[in-house]
């Protein structure tokens, strides 16, 4: 339909400018008295035939041509469109990730620190148990080493008083003094 008014209205413009052409005058300016309708017919049916020709062996190509072309810059203007919102939100996301860089790092040092304190705070209170744990340890291996240096201290003396006591029995005792408590020692066991 489209086609069909174009070519109408190609054909009335052609015929314009043709009749303008032969009105204004002949070769070497001389004017015509009238006009060769004839002539002029022969010629417009010339080019009605070679419009008609056209149309119908080139109408259809031509239209598809132009109407894929068509079709194709519609298309590729869509996508540019398309591309473009693309960029344009990419580009605001960039825009908000640079807004949004210095409160990222700020968080980002802020638990690093966090963590940095936790961590600080873990190694000094495992510090202060093990110097405890150190220090009870060290308590009960000095009660330990005191009560064994006290159990060698005592059995030095009772050596010493058991071997004070034979001595001072030896040279006060006699022999017969010696089978009385004998006697005496063996009467206690048999009687209990």
């Amino acid at each position: 339909m489209k086609v069909a008014r174009h070519t109408v209205l190609t054909l009335i413009g052609v015929l314009a400018f043709t009749a303008l052409a032969y009105a204004s005058g002949g070769e070497g300016g001389e004017a015509h008295e009238g006009l060769p309708w004839a002539n002029y017919g022969w010629r417009v049916l010339n080019f009605v035939i070679f419009i008609f020709l056209l149309y119908k062996f080139a109408g259809a190509k031509a239209a598809a041509f132009f109407g894929g072309r068509r079709t194709q810059i519609k298309k590729d203007l869509e996508d540019l469109a398309s591309r473009k919102s693309e960029a344009e939100k990419r580009l605001k996301d960039v825009e908000n990730g640079i807004r949004n860089l210095e409160q990222e790092k700020a968080a980002i040092l802020a638990e690093a620190k966090t963590q940095g304190d936790a961590i600080k705070a873990a190694i000094i209170e495992k510090a202060h148990k093990d110097a405890e744990a150190m220090k009870a340890q060290a308590v009960t291996s000095a009660e330990n080493e005191a009560r064994a240096a006290f159990d060698r201290v005592r059995a030095e003396m009772a050596d010493q008083v058991v071997a004070e006591a034979t001595k001072i029995v030896r040279e006060k005792l006699t022999a017969e003094d010696h089978e009385r408590l004998v006697d005496e020692y063996l009467t206690k066991v048999v009687l209990n």
